[in-house]
């Protein structure tokens, strides 16, 4: 053999075992979902979307070297459960769930399976897991707030509406953590001087007929519970408070944004973010009996102005707003988003007149917090950029993190 093809040779027998051991390395892992939502239900796809890109951020990648198995539930708890059966079928390495609504299903599916789930009340009342540090079973996640901090939502519906007196509490029956956030919420009604009516959400047909026959009285007012079944008919919930001039108080930030008045809770897309890291630690060894119950570490009132206006409710929402230094938005950061409002397309009189203005369409507690009552003073403050009086910006604030504003 010539002396060139005996190392070439050589050099592809040496390269053998290191293609075997990097298609070894390689080798494709399975993840299933078990999601609440209906597969069209645009809340639910933002979830699923944030989970995968932070999964990409921890070197997985869908298709590449890990699979993601996909069920959507829905409100059909035949569905739910059938689904929970499949994706145990699958046999994949992890499992993430979304709601109370599913992680039960999947746990009477399974016991041996890792499971992580997200947006869940009390997992330790529900037996999810043993105890909030040392879960102790194929199970953990992250839970968005205890009980208690419904009352919140009443005394914060009563700072928006102080005429408020009587108020439905729509929850769901079908998981504990309904008459639990009930009970809450029914413990801070007296001192404020507000009856409560609640009202099971069982289909849009139901939640009508209440909510209309409620809203014949005044002084009225909304809480929404956190549940699947509220998710999936919010646009029904928020359209007949609208029609009907009912202030209303929701558990997270999608609400609002879809024209729902106010809304106190955590961000849930960061849950599905936290999850990739908990998904990731357990594909590469960890037990979830290991991985603490986590719990968030800040809460976001949201309030539409829009809404609010058109309730007759801005001054109160304005009065409303908490006055604590720690919630003034720091100078850079306001600049930057003024810096963003000014940069957008400016409209023809916008672009002649001399005199500019700036108006929010959110208020929004957290790292990022526009005041629109000191707007004016800080912008004799700015030297970039001049906004002049007169025109007005409409801005949508991003919550939590270091995310920037957008205009």
């Amino acid at each position: 053999m010539r002396r060139r093809e005996f190392i070439t040779l050589l050099g592809g027998a040496a390269a053998w075992p290191i293609a075997a051991r990097a298609q070894q390395a390689e080798r494709v892992r399975r993840i299933g979902v078990l999601m609440g939502f209906a597969a069209d239900d645009l809340e639910g796809r933002t979830r699923l979307t944030a989970f995968v890109q932070a999964l990409q951020q921890f070197g997985w990648t869908d298709g590449r070297n890990v699979r993601i198995d996909t069920r959507w539930g829905s409100l059909n708890a035949g569905d739910i459960r059938k689904f929970a059966a499949e994706l145990v079928e699958l046999a994949p390495d992890v499992i993430l769930t979304s709601s109370s609504a599913a992680t039960a299903p999947m746990l009477q599916a399974t016991r041996t399976i890792p499971i992580v789930f997200t947006i869940v009340i009390d997992p330790v009342g529900a037996g999810y897991v043993d105890n909030l540090a040392r879960p102790g079973g194929n199970a953990t996640g992250f839970t968005i707030y205890e009980y208690s901090m419904s009352g919140k939502w009443l005394e914060l519906l009563k700072a928006i509406a102080p005429s408020l007196t009587r108020a439905m509490v729509l929850r769901d029956p079908a998981v504990a953590s309904g008459p639990g956030q009930f009970a809450a919420i029914q413990a801070v009604a007296p001192s404020l001087g507000v009856e409560l009516r609640p009202v099971d959400v069982r289909d849009a047909g139901e939640i009508e007929r209440a909510i209309a026959a409620f809203a014949q009285r005044a002084n009225s007012g909304l809480i929404v519970t956190g549940s699947t079944g509220a998710a999936v008919h919010r646009e029904l919930i928020i359209a007949l408070a609208a029609r009907h001039r009912l202030p209303a108080i929701y558990n997270s930030r999608f609400w609002p944004a879809a024209d729902g008045l106010m809304s106190y809770g955590p961000d849930f897309l960061d849950q599905f973010r936290r999850a990739a890291g908990y998904v990731d630690r357990i594909l590469k060894g960890e037990k979830p009996a290991d991985l603490p119950v986590q719990a968030p570490t800040k809460y976001e009132l949201v309030i539409n102005l829009k809404t609010a206006k058109a309730l007759g409710l801005d001054r109160a929402a304005d009065a409303a707003r908490p006055r604590r230094r720690g919630d003034r938005m720091r100078r850079r950061e306001f600049i930057t988003l003024l810096g963003g409002a000014a940069a957008r397309g400016r409209s023809r009189r916008a672009r002649s007149s001399r005199q500019y203005s700036l108006r929010s369409d959110f208020w929004i507690s957290g790292p990022l917090l526009h005041e629109a009552s000191r707007v004016e003073a800080l912008q004799g403050r700015l030297a970039r950029p001049r906004l002049r009086r007169g025109q007005e910006y409409c801005l949508s604030l991003p919550l939590g993190g270091k995310r920037r504003a957008t205009a």
